[in-house]
């Protein structure tokens, strides 16, 4: 058996850099982090433009300023772009103009200018442009936003039918609501492409779908890496999935070409795959389309193959159909010979390069979650990465791969945060196969620590090397505890056989992997106090602490469950995009095959439920409805089980506002610290204040 524990070089930069003795990180800290948007860069690649968000605590919300940065200048900081601090979704045209939205009245619209110089007005449109690209010419610019079924955006020429005076609204198809949204009928996210003239956008919008139904960008967090844009601005390129009566049944996005112009409908570039294609980029020469395809319908976690299209001959070629690895994002190199990519790789996410003619891949980076790549003149990659240690800061990789970092907005607040220490270990799981995962510890710690078992959600996902805003790592730490987690059959970064392996198994492998990765851990590691954990998981995580409850009753001192599954067969009508729970469960509906989602309902085995649980859930969760939590503290009540039941009526499936936030760390670690001791919950330990100063940068 392989038994591998080691401390990650960007935990050991951590380390020495850290204070001895400082105060633990809070959810508060987390939540006063700055958060660094995703870069664009000039073409002179001089200059990268992004929003850089902080938060208002006393109002609740975030404040996202649009910053400029000079990349010649060592050393430089970020600076607010006067005029457009309010900017974002900014990118370049090929003359260097600016172009961004920013509120303008009650709607957002469209600016541009020359960094330097004052910003220009260049739409007027009555509603909200959710996004848009702009030919690298800067003669079309093509907008979307949600309007009902016109042949322009405003919708100046259509008689728009009456609404009904009652508040009632009705459905003859799904979706009916998805994700936090209810489904408003007749509206959707649509594409118009306007000509450019004067430094303005003309008209009211070339409707691109005409003939099409369905969302473009895909909703609910589809955007701007949807669409594509050729060079002269005569040809625009976008996924989307046609809807009808199978839009919730389907994952079957393709990807359209269309005359900017409206002179011909368009056409379907990837009808001949029934699996889902998305990310449509455009080479240099503009002659090739690249784009990643999965091969099943209605599996979402498929393998993400990046293709090659001729456009003019309409040959496809699957580059990377031989590497096991799903590519995440894709940029062209500016000579067409090679592409950059990201890919999730055991608990990293690395930047690759793809040679464009033989599909060799090589890796750049080591450690870390990157991402938002942009390569420069020079031939150095620019990107965010962001670890279990701090979150995304700007990097430039060298063509050698050698890592410098070139922001350092968290600086200040990280150097008064407790050291901690991240190290991975591997074990064999089930079906004798190898299975990650980690340790976060508080590094100055001596003695037993309790141990908060955290189980990732998705279920195809990863608790990866990476930051996150929702369930941090280092802020689990905070009262005293260590953070665990293991990568169970299903986590993506593995190949895709690992993942396919909870297809109709979600209790199964899941469950052994996380009972043999908790022993190995708690064997090999002695600060861990085996006999003080509490699990923890969310989403699919979440249904597997209602299976534990049933299948594993014995070995934690508590369970924290948030949007999890309870019931398989109400979870089957209840949900909105039901091509994953079919596919999950044998790729039928409930009433084909109801024996599948039975064999793993964790309401089949209440009975059995005896630990203490903290149950979490939102109003506006529509992918795992608040009637599932509801349920499940219902069973607990029932059964005297010690129980809480916290629940966010402004939430969806994620907890996003900040003091919502920050009171979910307060009950759970007030939770964790009722079972199994620890340090008192700190969550709401006022923070520093972490403005950066001028000049400050990392290496």
């Amino acid at each position: 058996m392989i038994r591998t524990f080691y401390l990650t070089a960007a935990a050991a930069v951590a380390l020495a850099a850290s204070p001895v003795f400082a105060r633990p990180m809070t959810a508060t800290d987390m939540h006063m982090m700055h958060r660094l948007g995703a870069p664009e860069v000039s073409p002179d690649g001089r200059t990268a433009v992004f929003t850089v968000s902080t938060t208002d605590l006393a109002k609740n919300k975030r404040v996202n300023t649009l910053h400029s940065l000079d990349l010649t200048r060592p050393g430089a900081a970020p600076v607010p772009i006067k005029g457009a601090e309010k900017g974002h979704d900014a990118t370049f045209t090929a003359d260097g103009s600016l172009w961004f939205l920013m509120p303008s009245g009650d709607h957002d619209q469209l600016f541009r200018m020359k960094l330097g110089g004052t910003p220009v007005k260049v739409s007027n449109l009555p509603v909200d442009v959710s996004g848009f690209r702009i030919s690298a010419n800067g003669a079309t610019v093509m907008v979307w936003a949600d309007r009902p079924d016109c042949p322009d955006l405003a919708c100046a020429s259509t008689t728009l039918p009456a609404k009904p005076e009652g508040a009632g609204r009705t459905y003859d198809k799904l979706f009916v609501r998805h994700w936090d949204t209810w489904a408003e009928p007749g509206t959707r996210s649509r594409i118009y492409a306007f000509p450019v003239s004067a430094g303005k956008l003309v008209g009211g919008g070339v409707r691109l779908t005409t003939g099409l139904e369905g969302d473009t960008p895909s909703k609910p967090f589809g955007g701007a890496e949807e669409t594509a844009l050729s060079a002269d601005g005569k040809t625009a390129f976008f996924a989307l999935r046609e809807a009808g009566r199978i839009e919730a049944t389907s994952t079957n996005l393709d990807i359209f070409q269309v005359p900017t112009d409206g002179s011909a409908a368009p056409v379907n570039l990837t009808d001949a795959n029934d699996g889902m294609d998305n990310l449509p980029t455009l080479s240099p020469d503009g002659r090739t389309l690249a784009y990643f395809a999965m091969a099943r319908p209605t599996y979402e976690a498929d393998r993400q193959v990046l293709m090659l299209r001729d456009l003019a001959t309409g040959q496809v070629r699957p580059l990377t159909q031989a590497w096991d690895r799903s590519v995440g994002s894709i940029e062209w190199a500016k000579d067409g010979r090679s592409l950059i990519v990201t890919a999730e790789d055991t608990l990293e996410q690395p930047v690759f390069r793809v040679d464009a003619a033989t599909g060799a891949v090589t890796r750049l980076t080591r450690d870390g979650h990157f991402g938002n790549t942009h390569l420069l003149p020079d031939g150095s990659v620019l990107a965010t990465m962001n670890s279990v240690m701090a979150p995304d800061e700007l990097y430039r990789i060298g063509p050698s791969g050698s890592l410098a970092q070139v922001t350092n907005l968290n600086g200040a607040l990280l150097s008064q945060m407790d050291p901690v220490a991240f190290q991975k270990f591997n074990f064999k799981g089930a079906n004798n196969d190898t299975v990650w995962g980690w340790t976060l510890k508080p590094a100055n710690a001596s003695g037993k620590l309790p141990i908060a078992f955290l189980v990732h959600g998705g279920p195809q996902g990863t608790f990866s090397n990476s930051w996150s805003y929702r369930w941090n790592p280092r802020v689990f730490t905070s009262p005293g505890y260590a953070a665990v987690s293991v990568d169970f059959h299903g986590s993506t970064g593995y190949g895709q056989a690992f993942t396919d392996a909870i297809h109709q198994n979600w209790g199964g492998w899941p469950l052994e992997d996380l009972q043999k990765g908790l022993a190995f851990a708690t064997a090999n590691d002695p600060m861990l106090d085996a006999n003080r954990a509490c699990a923890l998981g969310g989403s699919y995580g979440g249904y597997m602490m209602n299976w534990i409850e049933g299948q594993w009753p014995d070995r934690f001192r508590c369970i924290v469950q948030h949007d999890g599954v309870f019931d398989a067969r109400a979870m089957a009508y209840e949900t909105e995009e039901l091509w994953f729970d079919e596919w999950e469960h044998g790729q039928h509906p409930y009433y084909e095959a109801p024996a599948e989602f039975e064999k793993w309902n964790p309401v089949n085995f209440v009975q059995n439920w005896k630990t203490p649980q903290l149950v979490i859930t939102s109003e506006n969760d529509f992918r795992i409805p608040y009637t599932q939590g509801l349920a499940a503290f219902t069973a607990l009540q029932r059964r005297n089980i010690p129980s809480r039941l916290l629940v966010f009526p402004d939430e969806n499936h994620w907890v996003l506002k900040p003091k919502n936030s920050i009171q979910w760390y307060d009950e759970v670690f007030g939770w964790l610290n009722r079972w199994m001791g620890g340090g008192a919950p700190v969550a709401s330990q006022p923070a520093i204040s972490a403005s950066p100063k001028k000049g400050e940068r990392g290496n």
